[in-house]
């Protein structure tokens, strides 16, 4: 199967609606020793849909068991990063070779397609969230994250996990705004590392049993235990996470044996690539499906791993991954998996989520929907290597402070933020302050320092290993980091230590003697001598002045902007257009 996103994949019929970029051939690349080698291949029962909605009656409900009533179906929908985009938006497809773009998502097709779904099995059907719901839009911001909980509720969810970005308003905030949810909550690796009457306890339960269809199913929860790393580690504070592997087996062996669940989860917020080394891990083994998320890959096809088999639905509200389950006599009897586009064009909004949405709005209408500027461009954020959104608002700190002697600026790796696509008619794409939360989600304060040329080097070798270690298990769940006054050369397949081939600053040889200035946003709870994950900088100096601010002046001054993948960021190895960490795999995002 062709990994590349310059394949030719089965087009969706629908208006044309593409932005094409330059078509390149690719290397074959990522070919270290395969996690999936050794995994099972996937059952044939299992049949995968590749994102038409297939008719569900014709493939589930019209089997000969199923229609003489001697089994029944289980259906398990799962959403996941939904990060409080509220409205139906401008979704990113890859499809013959280019970027295409289609209308997808927001809450109200949402509540519709779900309820749509619902009431083809309404007697045997949960509904799963993976995380990462009220973080990432600008309502979610200005309410730390309570606006959101209204339209969760909406929508009715049995399950939800909290996503690594769930901790961004601190603990106490994640604890209230999770336990407004109506629905259950689970998470088995985080604990209150406190000083009270909670210390050492799970702040969520560890996992949660379902009676359906006939038998019972078990669902345990993990967030991602690097994400005091990944993010400001005072968005942590009070909370210590721990591997799955640590207790795993031990839920599983409770699960199974003693609760006698038919089948068993893993509700997971870890990453596609921790996810699938998981699954090949022998602690898990008793697991049916990891239900993956948090790196917003949309798995079509179930990777399978060598003891479990690994999903993933997509991100922004745009995806709905559905697993129907045939059981009959108690055992699972078939499987048949899908990933479905939530398209207002099959789905029409919900009206009462749609007043819930403006209700929520209402206080911060006008300022979210102010246009700060406007770029020729389609603004865009899924490439791992180098993005549109990121050489924009870099451009945007390199301009505010280049007359200050400053060398570098830095952005970290989001994934945040669906596309903005440019208007045909106007040929601009118009930039809000809502939009500005989606691109920014945390309006940090601005940061310099001075480091010298040997600490960029092994700071860069540090962070091509969070995006492309060799061990899946030690990848972050950010993309390459994003900066502007130099240019780094790299070959993802090579070592750790080893993938830098060449830094230019300012167009000359970076030298490991030579001290350069910095500037990047601060990250809440680092140390004050690092910056941006590079440690023991010299002189740092808080700004007094936040991204935001800097980005609305620059708009301010520069709109319409055009922002474009400048090879800031080249990898011998892959092209621009790279867009999965995990690519290389039987797997291809699109």
């Amino acid at each position: 199967m062709c990994t590349s996103p310059t394949c030719n994949h089965k087009s969706n019929k629908e208006p044309k609606e593409t932005v094409s970029h330059r078509d390149q051939s690719r290397r074959t690349f990522f070919r270290q020793g395969s996690l999936l080698a050794a995994g099972a291949m996937l059952p044939s029962s299992i049949v995968s849909g590749i994102g038409t909605d297939i008719d569900y009656k014709k493939a589930m409900l019209n089997t000969h068991a199923v229609r003489n009533k001697k089994a029944q179906v289980i259906t398990i929908l799962h959403t996941s990063d939904i990060h409080a985009q509220l409205h139906t938006h401008d979704e990113f497809f890859w499809e013959n070779g280019k970027a295409v773009f289609k209308k997808r998502g927001g809450f109200a097709v949402l509540k519709t397609m779900l309820q749509t779904l619902r009431k083809q099995n309404p007697e045997n059907t949960l509904l799963i969230d993976g995380g990462d719901c009220f973080q990432g839009g600008g309502v979610a911001a200005l309410t730390n994250g309570r606006g959101i909980v209204p339209m969760v509720n909406h929508i009715g969810y049995d399950l939800i996990l909290p996503g690594n970005w769930e901790v961004v308003y601190g603990k106490d905030a994640m604890w209230r705004d999770l336990g407004g949810y109506n629905s259950n909550k689970i998470c088995a690796n985080m604990y209150h590392d406190t000083q009270d009457e909670f210390k050492g306890e799970l702040i969520f339960p560890p996992y949660w049993i379902k009676n359906i269809g006939g038998i019972k199913i078990g669902f345990i929860g993990y967030n991602d235990p690097m994400t005091p790393k990944r993010q400001s580690p005072a968005y942590s504070q009070g909370i210590t996470f721990t591997k799955p592997e640590s207790n795993v087996s031990k839920y599983i062996k409770l699960l199974k044996e003693y609760e006698q669940c038919a089948m068993v989860f893993l509700v997971t917020h870890m990453g596609l690539a921790q996810q699938v080394d998981l699954a090949n891990k022998p602690e898990v083994q008793g697991i049916d499906y990891i239900l993956g998320a948090d790196t917003h890959e949309r798995v079509r096809i179930p990777i399978s791993g060598k003891y479990t088999k690994v999903t993933e639905p997509g991100a922004f509200g745009s995806f709905v991954s559905r697993l129907d389950i045939i059981i009959e006599n108690g055992k699972v009897k078939d499987h048949h998996y899908e990933l479905l586009d939530v398209d207002p064009k099959k789905y029409q909004a919900d009206k009462e989520m749609l007043a819930i949405i403006e209700e929520q709005r209402a206080p911060f209408r006008n300022e979210l929907d102010k246009v700060i500027g406007s770029s020729r461009e389609t603004l865009l954020r899924y490439y791992v290597i180098e993005n549109p959104i990121d050489n924009m608002l870099t451009d945007a700190l390199m301009w505010k402070y280049e007359k200050d002697g400053i060398d570098i600026v830095l952005s970290n790796g989001f994934r945040f933020c669906p596309p903005l696509v440019v208007d045909e008619e106007t040929g601009l794409a118009n930039i809000t302050n809502d939009y500005l939360w989606s691109m920014f989600p945390v309006n940090s304060e601005v940061k310099r320092a001075i480091v010298s040329g040997k600490q960029i080097w092994d700071w860069m070798e540090k962070e091509l290993n969070n995006v492309f270690a060799t061990n899946p298990a030690q990848r972050f769940g950010g993309w390459v980091i994003r900066f502007k006054g130099m240019t780094v050369n790299f070959t993802i397949q090579n070592e750790m230590g080893k993938r830098v081939n060449h830094i230019l600053i300012k167009d000359k040889p970076i030298n490991p003697e030579s001290n350069y200035h910095i500037l990047a946003c601060e990250r809440e709870g680092d140390p004050n001598d690092t910056l941006c994950r590079i440690e023991k900088v010299s002189n740092p100096i808080k700004t007094g002045h936040l991204m935001h601010d800097i980005v609305r002046d620059y708009l301010a001054k520069h709109s319409p902007v055009s922002p474009k993948i400048e090879g800031r960021a080249v990898a011998t190895d892959a092209p621009s257009t790279l867009l999965s960490q995990l690519e290389g795999y039987d797997y291809v995002f699109r």
